[in-house]
């Protein structure tokens, strides 16, 4: 029999060890995580957040934009739990989006809160879905390792700011290094003009709002003070650790004359109203610079590259300027609101570039619309007797998520060439816009690009066309290119599916286990590896979390790696997008007799959002075999078609609607995709931008109701529909799938 005083003495020792183990425990996360305090009146109103339990302070960057910083002690990346609060309440309701998408993460939600795991140091943003504009919510999340140490030394070109608010512009002389202790908090510009062998360094944060004019460009300018960082005949400059917050209409950091920088860990974040003129680096001549485990954000061109720029005048724009040379940019992470990732060149201008690297990065937004040449990856604009030589310009290794087209090169003369993508892999969604080269422009290489599955084996498939004399670029086909398939292709959640990766070609099972490695990620958060893996969805949510009426599109993709002892490992990807139904939608019971295409109304007006038709009376109408409509000499109309779509076989579908004015579409009454309102393409261009947006169904075989809207105000053309579902690969919907009942066809 045991006492009384003994059991009470046991609990007793068991609530002391409960204890230590609770402080031990607090005391062992606190050991793996540094995050700095953010001043009161520079803390985020949106989000809070906790890392292994542990709040980490989140800051207010600019527009609406905010991030959180914290690290691992040095050598230490061990995984960490995440959860992000949004104050404002259900905020999460229709989706969560975590980039870069290769990362594979998949947060659960509970109300206002989402969770997810981060197995290694890494830049994300997280928003709503698709929601990427400067007047985007959006949460950039940075876990590091630990920064650089202290100097030691006591020499008095040594500079240490230690954590707190500090108002003033630092302006460094030749050999001097300036230390940021973590929290330090500077407001104003770091300016190096003139000055040597600078080292910058540290965790702090530079938050640059200058006097510049809102609704003019005066960022150009190379003036102290008037960026967060600025250059002028500067070298041999290292900074590591450094945030750049931008509030003003202002290029980043500006490198005129400058030469031999390093940027390492760099953190860029700028916003403002007006959407653009805020550029994340330039070189005004110059080069000799690496960037290196960075993140950019901006309101205008990532990178862009000038021989000099003294303003807009003829004369300005006309002067020669120096050359623009031996630049690389690695695996970082870079996102901009509406521009280019990379630019060079302009109308008028004169110099000369070679060398360029951009790889193993993540290209999380890459531009919206047109600057007299529409936006790119890569864009080099070389019109208006813009003269000079340009080569060796590569991008290699990049992940593409948002993006609006690969390439748009220009020049006259006298060339552009040497001009090489490499191992481009575009995720989750198609192209907005063709690719152009123009004018003297040659030797343009595409090699291993893959869209989703799709390798490209022509030019039509990315696709890019050749203007004004200009060569066709080479195509070079993958050789052993990623590719899976899904058994079955129809399923619900909680039951098996097999993902089998494709042989290579001339090879055995076993002889592709020998030589590859194949890591899976399956959209939901989870991984898998091998060439055949099994695996089960627990829901029908999708990736981002906003599936509707029983349809969730997960984001799956395939890393395979050929690994041969005597050459480097080669990688490739496929993605691919799968559905899983926990809810049918059957087709429409009608028996009337069909005729083949749509019925269309036309509404007269001017809207920059699609109005309400049940009150509006149309004022023309017909048929069409697809999305076309007569507007007989109207400019300004809305256009509603009507019909039913033939859905091929049993199956979760997602559709895809691209419209520049505004479009929807919807099916049996169910509002699937919808793209976001206008959005002026800038620089005098005519038209607004391309807009995307998605949805998903589970769909029986038959004809469903469909119904598309669509403006047209500024734009031509009518919205484009696309869909991808069970052995259909994302194309645009055949004009045969279009049916109408007789019986309600219109005439006129």
């Amino acid at each position: 029999m045991i006492s009384k005083s003994h059991t009470s003495r046991s609990l007793a020792v068991a609530i002391y060890l409960t204890v230590l183990f609770v402080l031990s425990s607090a005391h062992s996360l606190r050991a793996q995580l540094h995050s700095a305090p953010v001043p009161e009146t520079e803390r985020s109103t949106r989000f809070t957040i906790t890392v292994n339990g542990l709040p980490v302070e989140v800051a207010h960057a600019a527009a609406s934009l905010d991030f959180a910083s914290f690290d691992s002690p040095a050598g230490n990346k061990a995984p960490v739990e995440i959860s992000i609060t949004a104050l404002e309440p259900n905020f999460w309701d229709h989706g969560v989006e975590v980039e870069p998408w290769r990362l594979g993460i998949r947060p659960t939600r509970h109300g206002q809160t989402i969770r997810f795991k981060l197995s290694a140091p890494a830049k994300l943003s997280i928003s709503k879905p698709g929601d990427f504009l400067n007047h985007a919510v959006m949460l950039y999340l940075f876990y590091g390792t630990s920064p650089a140490p202290p100097p030691t030394a006591t020499d008095k070109n040594i500079r240490i700011i230690p954590a707190g608010v500090h108002r003033e512009s630092l302006n460094p002389k030749s050999g001097d290094t300036i230390y940021f202790e973590p929290g330090a908090w500077v407001y104003g510009s770091l300016n190096l003009f003139h000055a040597e062998n600078v080292h910058i360094l540290g965790r702090g944060t530079l938050i640059y709002d200058g006097p510049q004019n809102p609704n003019d460009d005066e960022g150009w300018k190379q003036l102290p003070d008037w960026h967060c960082i600025g250059a002028v005949e500067a070298k041999n400059v290292s900074i590591d650790g450094l945030t750049c917050i931008i509030r003003s209409r202002t290029w980043s950091i500006q490198m005129k004359d400058s030469e031999d920088f390093t940027y390492n860990d760099l953190r860029v974040i700028g916003g403002n109203p007006g959407n653009a003129n805020q550029d994340g680096m330039d070189w005004l001549g110059g080069g000799h610079t690496i960037v290196r485990d960075s993140f950019l954000r901006a309101s205008d061109d990532v990178f862009a590259m000038q021989g000099n720029w003294d303003g807009y005048t003829d004369a300005d724009l006309a002067r020669p300027g120096h050359d623009v040379h031996d630049i690389l940019i690695e695996h970082s992470v870079l996102s901009t609101s509406i521009s280019n990732i990379v630019r060079a060149g302009w109308p008028q201008k004169t110099f000369n570039s070679r060398n360029f690297t951009l790889r193993d990065s993540d290209i999380l937004h890459a531009g919206i619309g047109a600057c007299g040449q529409t936006f790119a990856l890569f864009g080099f604009w070389g019109a208006n007797s813009a003269s000079g030589e340009h080569h060796d310009y590569k991008f290699e290794n990049l992940f593409l998520d948002h993006w609006y087209s690969l390439l748009q090169l220009e020049q006259e003369s006298p060339s552009i060439s040497g001009v090489t993508f490499r191992n481009i892999w575009a995720i989750d969604q198609p192209p907005l816009a063709t690719s152009t080269v123009s004018g003297n422009v040659k030797s343009v290489t595409l090699q291993n690009i893959t869209l989703g599955q799709s390798p490209a084996t022509t030019n039509a498939d990315i696709p890019v066309i050749a203007l004004d004399g200009a060569p066709a670029a080479e195509i070079i086909a993958p050789q052993s290119p990623a590719h899976f398939t899904i058994t079955p292709p129809v399923f619900a959640p909680h039951q098996t599916i097999t993902f089998t990766a494709q042989l290579p070609p001339g090879l055995s099972p076993r002889q592709a286990n020998k030589q590859f490695t194949y890591h899976w990620f399956f959209g939901d958060g989870t991984q898998g590896w091998g060439r055949i893996v099994h695996h089960k969805y627990q829901d029908a949510l999708g990736t981002d979390l906003n599936g509707i009426e029983g349809a969730g599109r997960f984001r799956v993709m395939l890393e395979q790696t050929h690994t041969i002892k005597t050459q480097a490992p080669l990688t490739t990807w496929a993605a691919q997008g799968i559905v899983a139904v926990s809810g049918w939608h059957t087709p429409s019971a009608t028996n009337a007799p069909l005729d083949s295409g749509l019925n269309w109304k036309l509404y007269a007006g001017d809207w920059n959002q699609l109005p309400d038709f049940d009150k509006l009376s149309p004022v023309l109408a017909g048929t069409s075999p697809n999305l076309h409509a007569d507007s007989q000499g109207f400019t300004k109309y809305a256009v509603v078609w009507d019909g039913l779509i033939d859905i091929p076989a049993d199956g979760g579908y997602t559709f895809h609607v691209l419209s520049r004015d505004g479009a929807r579409i919807v099916i049996d009454g169910i509002e699937l995709a919808r793209t976001g309102p206008p959005f002026a393409q800038v620089c005098g261009s005519l038209g607004n931008a391309l807009r995307i947006s998605h949805g998903s169904l589970g769909l029986r075989a038959g004809n469903h109701v469909l119904r598309v809207e669509g403006l047209h105000n500024a734009s031509q053309g009518a919205p484009r529909i696309l869909w991808d579902g069970p052995g259909l690969q994302l194309t645009d919907v055949p004009p045969s799938a279009y049916s109408r009942p007789q019986q309600d066809a219109v005439t006129r």
